[in-house]
């Protein structure tokens, strides 16, 4: 069974609308106490309604974006869908896990910024090395006093020579 999608020229198959159902066990199985066991039957039917909820959810997030004219759903969105929908419990959980989701982002990136610097001025060392003199490469790209414009050399073979 697939269904027409309202906006667009193509079809949504079933199974492309649902959450894959090994996925949705392992999050049951994780709720579960380790000897319990799940029916297909279960699976299928918790599968289903995620997916259903996400759909919705998005939904209404969609409606949003499409309202302040923007192009790409955001944490704000999902969460303003939630309120608006009655889920209000689950939307004050997801905004604390999204708080402490994009402080844990910011600290990785202030760790990965200084390391980047270094290797990126280290990288920047060595390729002046063996170049020759900084006077070389402004000969080159000197700009013309008379004309105001950068002269630049015919060939860039002719410029790469001198520096290699």
């Amino acid at each position: 069974m697939s269904e027409q999608h309202p906006q667009y020229d193509f079809e949504i198959k079933e199974q492309d609308r649902f959450l894959p159902i090994a996925n949705v066990a392992r999050v049951m199985k994780s709720a579960l106490p380790p000897h319990a066991k799940l029916s297909k039957e279960s699976k299928t039917c918790i599968q289903e309604c995620v997916s259903e909820f996400i759909s919705f959810i998005t939904s209404q997030a969609s409606d949003n974006v499409l309202r302040e004219k923007r192009k790409s759903i955001n944490g704000e969105d999902v969460l303003w869908a939630m309120y608006t929908l009655g889920f209000e419990s689950y939307a004050e959980i997801l905004k604390i896990y999204l708080a402490k989701y994009r402080h844990h982002e910011q600290l990785e990136a202030s760790k990965r910024a200084p390391r980047r610097r270094k290797r990126d001025q280290e990288d920047e060392a060595e390729s002046f090395e063996g170049t020759g003199s900084d006077s070389e490469f402004s000969q080159s790209y000197s700009p013309s006093m008379e004309s105001g414009y950068f002269e630049y050399p015919e060939r860039i073979d002719d410029v790469l020579g001198q520096f290699m």
